[in-house]
């Protein structure tokens, strides 16, 4: 028997539904392994499907075809093991699976027991649990198998184990959020002091729709010390030796601050979103502000400046000063500007609306109108080129509906859906500092927030200042907090006057466009609150 085990963590980035390239690209690795003299290869949770597959697990086809995939797979393990994620089937139950292939074998199969169903979570809706543990043999160790959410909890069936194996198998699809790998490495840290062994854990990486995997896979020994650490938001092949000589080591290890990997996070779910979706190009409306630059920046970041068009659309309205400072950043980033002045269609749709709006003031209609124009405008863009129409507001204006409808959210891809507006001055200030000048102008984070929707327009004409706001969405939104509870941390007055903006745009927010999650509460799956809703908190 191997005293020494020669092991592959393969954290890798998948698709959903892709089960022929997600296939390829396993069979690749085993290979690769092979060749590196392995003896175990280790994949992320439902590594065929890719996750979360969602409804696509309602289609009986599906499910065969990754059955098909698994036995395919199967036939390239000679003389080495894979742990693989799958889905299983038998009558009418399915099953969030982790197959054990040894020797051209399916030797083993592992049901996740404890099935999440919370936050972004929905695996009750589709799975069953499973009701036994797995134990397989390699070299002279013995390792146990456990699916993503079976390590986060009090699992009472590792507990009766936990003397009889060296190693726990954990293969994941955790969603990022900010600086989750610290909750990770708590939690896990108690499992491997709990249960006395060392976990090898395997994590997703990559973007589908609003959620972000960010890898971070790890090697941890039984007394919780991570030894290993695979990179956060890229593809990591982690190849190493299990000796039992590593068990007191602690590595060194520096990962990305919140803001850096928020910034890497917002890379990957943009261009995953892109790329995943067959799009190659992106088309931008540039307004002078912070949120349209550094959406700009990020996709010239991930596409390269020649498949990014970058428009902007003035009116009387415009300030000379958010023309220069857009004409400064398109030079930062080497794209071309387009400029199309919107002030005569605008002139236009007043004068046929004249005669129906001659007795009411000019207010927010006249306001939105100026909006609903450009939106069209890089929408005819998106179909004449095949652009996708990357939207540029952030958590901020998306809780307290400071955004048009058909407008500014008019897009494809919201990449700064789940970020507060303060955050996005910081990772703009992130981004000039690694660059080592003022990539994003100076100028952009220094003026007063505005939309130039009319004359003199300021953004907190409207909304209180940014930093209170962004805490009071904070508590309200991601904490679940009520007016009962708040009502003596802030001015009641402005929290009353928040928090009815933020319920009363939950219309508006239920058509806007996905976008990438960043903290452990955002729009979309995570916060399913009903449109027509006449609770006062």
């Amino acid at each position: 028997m191997k005293d020494k085990i020669k092991c592959f963590l393969a954290q890798i980035n998948t698709t959903v539904g892709d089960i022929e390239g997600n296939t390829k690209k396993i069979i690749n690795l085993i290979k690769e392994a092979r060749n590196n003299d392995c003896d175990l290869i280790i994949f992320p949770e439902l590594t065929i499907t890719g996750y979360p597959p969602e409804d696509l697990l309602l289609k009986d086809n599906f499910i065969k075809n990754n059955i098909s995939a698994l036995k395919k797979i199967t036939s390239y393990t000679e003389n080495i093991s894979a742990v693989v994620g799958f889905v299983y089937k038998k009558d009418k139950k399915r099953y969030n699976s982790a197959a054990f292939l040894q020797d051209g074998k399916i030797k083993n199969i592992y049901h996740k027991i404890y099935l999440p169903n919370y936050s972004v979570f929905d695996e009750k809706r589709y799975f069953e649990s499973g009701d036994r543990n797995v134990i397989v043999d390699i070299g002279n160790k013995k390792f146990a198998l456990t699916v993503c959410e079976d390590l986060w909890v009090e699992n009472l069936y590792l507990q009766k184990i936990k003397k009889r194996i060296n190693y726990i198998i954990n293969i994941s699809a955790s969603p990022y959020y900010m600086q989750k790998w610290k909750e990770r490495f708590k939690i896990f840290r108690k499992k491997a002091i709990n249960y006395k062994t060392g976990i090898l854990f395997c994590n997703l990486i990559g973007g589908q729709d609003e959620l972000v995997f960010d890898g971070h896979s790890f090697v941890m020994n039984k007394k919780g010390n991570v030894i290993l650490q695979g990179a956060q938001f890229k593809e990591d092949n982690i190849i190493f030796e299990l000796d039992g000589e590593n068990k007191n080591i602690i590595m060194e290890y520096n990962p990305l601050s919140k803001v850096e990997e928020v910034y890497e996070a917002l890379k990957l779910g943009t261009l995953d979103y892109i790329r995943k979706n067959g799009f190659k190009k992106v088309v931008i409306g540039l307004s002078g502000g912070i949120d349209s630059a550094l959406v700009a920046t990020i996709a010239v970041d991930i596409l390269g400046k020649e498949n990014v068009k970058l428009i902007f659309m003035p009116t009387k309205y415009t300030s000379k000063m958010s023309f220069g400072d857009v004409k400064k950043l398109s030079e930062n980033l080497g794209v071309d500007l387009t400029v199309i002045s919107i002030q005569n269609i605008f002139d236009l749709y007043l004068n046929e609306l004249k005669e129906f709006f001659k007795e009411t003031k000019p207010d927010i209609t006249e306001e939105n109108l100026q909006a609903r124009i450009r939106g069209n405008i890089l929408m005819a863009f998106s179909n004449k080129f095949n652009y996708l129409v990357l939207t540029t507001g952030n958590k901020s204006e998306m809780s307290t509906g400071y955004a048009t409808l058909y407008g500014d959210m008019a897009g494809g891809f919201a990449v700064l859906k789940d970020v507060p507006k303060t955050l996005v001055y910081e990772i703009a200030r992130l981004i000039n500092k690694k660059a080592g000048y003022d990539r994003i102008p100076e100028n952009i984070l220094k003026k007063a927030p505005t939309a130039e929707l009319k004359y003199n327009q300021k953004d907190q004409d409207t909304l209180p200042p940014y930093e209170l706001l962004d805490r009071i969405i904070e508590d309200y939104i991601e904490k679940d907090k009520t007016y009962t509870d708040l009502k003596n941390k802030y001015d009641r007055e402005i929290l009353k006057k928040v928090i009815r903006m933020i319920d009363l745009s939950e219309y508006k927010r239920r058509q806007s466009p996905p976008g990438v999650k960043i903290t452990p509460k955002a729009f979309g799956k995570d916060r399913r609150m009903p449109i027509t809703n006449k609770y006062i908190q």
